[in-house]
């Protein structure tokens, strides 16, 4: 009989562990690549295909072309934080207290856990290569970041909005990163991060291993400066950037156009390095639209769980298995991209931490029939709480209650409380319960900006004082 020691127990520990890495890696191989896009604020109805006819998006145009559309998608929020908790956990960000509200007033340990599972996380773990190209606003060093949430790479800015031009951002300093170091570097940020991504691809496709690579753009964030012209960005210096005098539909139209632009230019680096057929690319908002976005034909924006501000333009690439050219009805939010690209890779989620959101892969690849779908959102400015259910949605907003069908009603006019008495019951009931299993909401008031008074004016609520 063999003797057993400790020398003889940590060499086979160390040959299984190995085997079982090369396993990963061999079984890797065979899974797809995933490329997520991200536009910032980006309106419904601002890209060509989604009815836009003052800003020509070609190349996103392409994208949708060739693989499937949603025009019933959400975001899991109206602003940009809370969504990007959701993105990378899969999961209501209500139930953690870095996607409460934004900003919080309490700063103090604010961030996305690093222990938390997200979707690099649980893509790395199973050989996939990871990087994030762009923008990150879940929380800052030493405790949070790209790198301590399962990216192997980062290049971009940690706040929440950064100058196009200078890279300061709203804490008016230098935000542009290469991992955890801070760089300088010339150039419109668009153009920065879409070359900074294209080269990214052609290194990933190299390595032998699948790779997840997230590409979140600004743009068309504030500030609104446009390519090839820096004059706002030296007129803000040292002013804050989000700045209420600035920006036109011409300066809004050149910065979705340079999105395209470089949105064309990733996917061309796939196609030059061989992986366009084996990639899954994504391109979404993280967020309905804010000033000059084109939210048609939705009321709200950003900041309101109006359609305007949670209904997002949203499309999925991936030629070896999407059919070109459809379109989906399939009710769709923010967090479901976690379960659908864990299941294209063939990962599991994490049994600890139970996925909120639905993998659409059925629907997209196997011509599953729609999946009815229950959402919920709540959001503290103006007290708004909103659930769908089918064509009804619910909607209250300073204890002004509202029920809206929106397959008849796409544009949220015909309040349906009183003729639907036993819908409208069912949904505030609902709601309630699902409430009451998320994290309390943070305290203290919180001022939406000018664009409450434009939601008292239509629909008749007490103005803000």
């Amino acid at each position: 009989m063999a003797r057993w020691n400790r020398r003889t127990f940590l060499s086979l520990a160390a040959t299984a562990a190995a085997s079982a890495g090369a396993a990963r890696v061999a079984a890797a191989a065979n899974r797809p690549n995933i490329v997520f896009i991200m536009a910032d604020d980006l309106g419904y109805a601002d890209l060509s295909c989604y009815g836009s006819r003052d800003i020509a998006t070609p190349r996103i145009d392409r994208l949708a072309r060739e693989g499937m559309r949603f025009v019933n998608a959400y975001s899991n929020s109206p602003v940009c934080s809370a969504t990007r908790v959701a993105l990378m956990t899969g999961r209501y960000q209500y139930r953690l207290r870095a996607g409460l509200e934004e900003p919080l007033r309490d700063r103090t340990g604010f961030g996305l856990p690093p222990a938390h599972p997200t979707l690099p996380s649980l893509l790395r773990a199973a050989g996939y290569r990871t990087a994030l190209v762009g923008k990150w606003h879940l929380g800052e060093l030493p405790e949070f970041g790209p790198l301590q949430s399962g990216y192997d790479t980062f290049f971009g800015f940690r706040g929440g909005a950064v100058d196009y031009y200078t890279h300061v951002g709203t804490s008016k300093e230098k935000d542009l990163w290469d991992g955890d170091v801070r760089v300088e570097q010339n150039g419109y940020l668009t153009e920065l991060l879409g070359a900074h991504a294209s080269s990214l691809v052609a290194g990933l496709a190299k390595g032998g291993q699948p790779f997840f690579l997230s590409v979140h753009f600004s743009a068309p964030h504030w500030p609104w400066e446009p390519p090839g012209d820096d004059s706002e960005a030296r007129r803000l210096a040292g002013k804050p950037l989000q700045h209420f005098d600035g920006g036109s539909m011409q300066v809004y139209r050149r910065m979705v156009e340079s999105l395209d632009a470089q949105v064309g230019h990733v996917v061309d680096a796939l196609s030059r390095a061989g992986a366009s057929r084996d990639t899954l690319v994504v391109f979404t908002s993280d967020n309905g639209g804010e000033r000059f976005s084109n939210n048609w034909p939705f009321s709200g924006r950003k900041t309101e769980l109006l359609e305007g501000g949670v209904r997002v333009p949203a499309m999925i690439r991936w030629p070896r298995r999407i059919r070109a050219g459809g379109t989906t009805q399939q009710v769709s939010i923010t967090m479901d991209w976690v379960p659908t690209l864990l299941a294209a890779a063939g990962v599991p989620a994490d049994a600890d931490h139970p996925l909120d959101g639905t993998s659409l892969l059925p629907v997209l690849t196997d011509g599953a029939p729609v999946q009815p779908r229950k959402l919920f959102w709540r959001y503290r400015a103006n007290a708004q709480r909103s659930m769908r259910d089918g064509d009804f949605k619910w909607l209250r907003m300073r204890d002004n209650d509202f029920l809206f069908n929106l397959a008849d009603d796409p544009m949220e006019r015909a309040n349906l409380k009183d003729r639907h008495r036993d819908v409208f019951d069912r949904l505030t009931r609902e709601w309630e319960q699902w409430n009451g299993g998320m994290l309390a909401e943070a305290p203290g008031s919180f001022s939406a900006g000018p664009r409450s008074s434009d939601t008292a004016d239509r629909y008749g609520l007490p103005a803000k004082p």
